[in-house]
């Protein structure tokens, strides 16, 4: 937030990585850290968003999910890919300013994250037998046909099989559950300091499963 209102956004950020503010906590890597976004605030491609009035600083992630096939408990990590249906692109649009307002009480991004239509999927599903290796993929974010993010998912530290393990533990998962990724390296306007605005249109890749496309308004 301080970055993208500042007059000197690489002063700003400097002093804020001094502070600490971006350093990742050592829960991020020994656990694959989540949260339960509202599974009524999902679209696809090409529906029109209609950002949240209360958020100024809008922003998209460039993700892909996985989605299950079968009913599992207590899943263990080398048996858990076997439980992946297929996968599909994941665009995880983000009201930043309300996101980074409510972490502080430590309990999850709340409205930043469940607004109507901020759940993108799509264009398909591929399934998962279509893969030879699901972590070697390229996906690509552009913004009115600029790319603002590029990446691979070979970099995903916690892998879908570390996911699904953990969170299956004590609980039941079920088919046509939807597991996002996590935002690629760089996946997010917010890390280059180029933020949406209405009318912009945002178009996420991935090798091997398709486009989704989305404008916001």
């Amino acid at each position: 937030m301080e970055i993208a209102k500042s007059e000197n956004p690489d002063e700003t950020k400097k002093t804020l990585d001094k502070s600490g503010m971006f350093d990742i906590p050592q829960v991020w890597y020994d656990s694959p850290v989540y949260y339960n976004s509202s599974r009524m605030d999902c679209c696809g491609t090409g529906t029109e968003i209609e950002w949240p009035k209360y958020s100024k600083i809008w922003d998209y992630e460039l993700e892909w999910a996985a989605i299950i096939g079968k009913k599992g408990k207590n899943i263990h990590k080398d048996n858990a890919s076997d439980y992946i249906f297929g996968y599909t692109v994941f665009n995880d649009f983000s009201a930043r300013d309300e996101q980074l307002r409510v972490v502080g009480a430590k309990l999850g991004p709340g409205k930043g994250k469940d607004f109507d239509n901020s759940n993108v999927f799509g264009p398909c599903i591929v399934t998962a037998d279509e893969f030879k290796n699901p972590y070697d993929l390229e996906l690509i974010a552009k913004v009115n046909g600029e790319i603002w993010s590029q990446g691979n998912t070979k970099t995903m530290h916690h892998k879908f099989a570390d996911i699904i393990s953990y969170i299956s533990q004590s609980e039941t998962i079920h088919a046509g559950e939807v597991l996002g990724s996590g935002t690629v390296g760089t996946g997010c306007g917010l890390e280059p300091f180029m933020l949406l605005k209405s009318g912009d249109v945002v178009e996420l890749t991935i090798e091997k499963i398709g486009t989704i496309s989305n404008k916001v308004i």
